[in-house]
């Protein structure tokens, strides 16, 4: 359990407005509470016997001082509610078995009645809430009693908040000592660390840069540093710099477990991993993705890298800050904002980098993210990959009309088109074959991606109002049903209802004249596709396919 820093400032501030109400009845008051009319006959009477009961016991106290007999409860039920205990060395009553409304009554009669009497609220060692009428021989002495309770209760409550902090006690650690916070393509990291114990997400990139740098002024992204420094891409093997791939060329010995003592090894950073002597015999290093261990390989990968820049730890204090190490200087605070678009943005201007910095044509490996020419489609089949989704799209488009097809997960896909036009013109044909009751919707390559009826599309800002919706599911498909949205968009709706009814007519003219020939040809196996069947009047259907691979966008 955690909470954020903002939560806790607000949680301290309420506890420190709640012990200026002197009214409070979390703890005693010195201030007398002001009479109030009793127009209830049982108040009226409840208020005699207490003060009976209160003067009663006063009077025992002092004949007990005096050699005196003390006083002695004439019921069980007496002794039960007023049971006699010493509080912090002064003599009290412990109060038991009473309403709400009756508390309130009994410390009216004492504000009224009794100035050698102090009536407080406390927790007792079980969290519970404990009343007691503790007796007080002077003004300054209830006065000190009160602020001594009062004190410790709000040493109290300050202690079950810091015991809520948990985990961010070691974010404050790291922040307050300005240490380098070490990641590999680290953006989102940093941004669900703040998420969680910082604060809510600020509403703008450039916000959320100025406050990641107040709490960590020194990061370094070693994605960053592997993609822009020449020296460290002629030691790796392979151009890859996934963390997986980065670990295994740049720290075999480790990756491989091997005990190899060949030259290439002898220049690795030795790591020694500590364990207890419970796990040392079976220890097992863990796998990517598990998050312990992607942070180990994220420190082995960064070791060894300052290690080939010259680095040598032996000569530095363990205090030193590498944060101004000169060089690592020009790669702190440079972070991927976009991975596959190559942008990077400093973390300490708040400014981006549209270029990349290193050798690497992020453009070429990647096309440019069009926000507009996107289309989500989720509910197909899940036997589709991506390139299948490409080729049915490509049957009907255009080798070129497809850009890229990623999976959001094996229910959704993201399609790019190479043109903005091409969203609305899908989501019409979708529309257009869904309510058509022709053979041609079974004959045409859309079919493949529609089959089974479940099939949904929606422009990229559907999939935004989906995903801001409190509703969480694991797979796309079913966080789309719980959040109530099935298919297309607003903006497409008019133009669907328009167009269906011409292509609806143009379909049953064509039905009579072509449909029975293809199916028959298709039938004997002589035609494979229809070549000329034009449903949306713009489009027709061909036999090339973009057979590219649209894994990414």
């Amino acid at each position: 359990m955690h909470t954020r820093r903002g939560q806790e400032d607000d949680a301290l501030r309420r506890l420190d407005m709640a012990y200026e109400d002197e009214l409070s009845y979390t703890w005693c008051s010195s201030k007398e509470v002001k009479d109030k009319s009793l127009n209830r006959m049982a108040d009226v009477l409840f208020t005699e016997r207490i003060k009976i009961r209160f003067s009663e016991w006063c009077d025992g106290l002092l004949r007990d001082r005096s050699g005196g007999f003390p006083l002695q409860w004439t019921s069980d039920n007496a002794k039960q509610q007023f049971k006699t205990i010493f509080f912090k060395m002064r003599p009290a009553l412990n109060l038991t078995g009473f309403t709400s409304h009756q508390l309130r009554l009994i410390k009216l009669v004492i504000n009224k009645h009794f100035k050698d009497l102090t009536y407080i609220r406390v927790n007792s060692e079980n969290n519970c809430s404990q009343v007691l009428v503790v007796y007080t021989e002077t003004k300054d002495d209830r006065d000190f009693i009160m602020k001594e309770v009062k004190d410790e209760h709000l040493r109290g409550e300050e202690n079950k908040i810091k015991a809520a902090i948990g985990f961010r006690h070691v974010i404050d650690l790291l922040s307050s000592e300005k240490k380098l916070i070490v990641g590999h393509n680290c953006f989102l990291d940093i941004a669900h660390v703040y998420s969680k114990f910082l604060g809510p997400l600020p509403l703008t990139t450039e916000e959320f840069v100025s406050s990641v740098n107040k709490y960590f002024p020194h990061i370094i992204d070693t994605k960053i540093l592997l993609n822009t420094n020449f020296l460290l891409q002629q030691r790796m093997r392979k151009p890859r710099t996934s963390l997986s791939a980065a670990f295994a060329s740049l720290c075999p010995q480790i990756a491989l477990s091997s005990k190899s003592t060949g030259l290439a090894l002898q220049q690795c950073v030795q790591v020694e991993v500590q364990v207890d002597d419970l796990r040392s015999s079976n220890w097992n290093s863990g796998a990517k993705h598990e998050a312990g261990y992607d942070a180990f390989m994220t420190g082995c990968i960064f070791a060894q890298a300052c290690s080939h820049l010259g680095i040598d730890f032996k000569l530095h204090l363990p205090s030193e800050n590498l944060a101004h190490n000169e060089k690592l200087h020009k790669y702190i605070n440079r972070l991927y904002l976009s991975w596959t678009n190559g942008d990077i943005i400093d973390f300490s201007t708040g400014n981006k980098i549209t270029e990349p910095l290193g050798t690497m044509n992020f453009k070429k490996l990647y096309p440019k993210i069009m926000f507009e020419n996107i289309i989500l489609i989720w509910g197909f089949p899940s036997k589709l990959k991506a390139r299948e989704i490409r080729e049915c799209i490509s049957k009907v488009f255009g080798p070129t009309s497809v850009t890229s097809v990623y999976h959001l997960d094996e229910t959704a896909v993201f399609v790019q088109f190479s043109k903005a036009g091409f969203v609305s013109d899908f989501l019409v044909l979708k529309e257009t074959l869904e309510t058509s009751d022709s053979l041609i919707f079974v004959l045409h390559p859309l079919a493949k991606l529609l089959e089974g009826g479940n099939t949904c599309a929606a422009t990229y800002e559907i999939y935004k109002e989906i995903c801001s919706s409190p509703i969480s599911k694991v797979l796309f498909a079913d966080q789309a049903e719980a959040v109530g949205i099935k298919s297309k968009t607003e903006v497409v709706e008019t133009k669907v209802a328009v167009q269906s009814q011409e292509q609806g007519n143009f379909s049953k003219e064509n039905e009579v004249n072509n449909v029975p020939k293809s199916a028959e040809k298709s039938k004997q196996g002589t035609v494979h596709n229809v070549k000329e069947v034009i449903l949306s009047g713009h489009y027709k259907i061909t036999d090339s396919l973009y057979t590219a691979e649209g894994n990414q966008i």
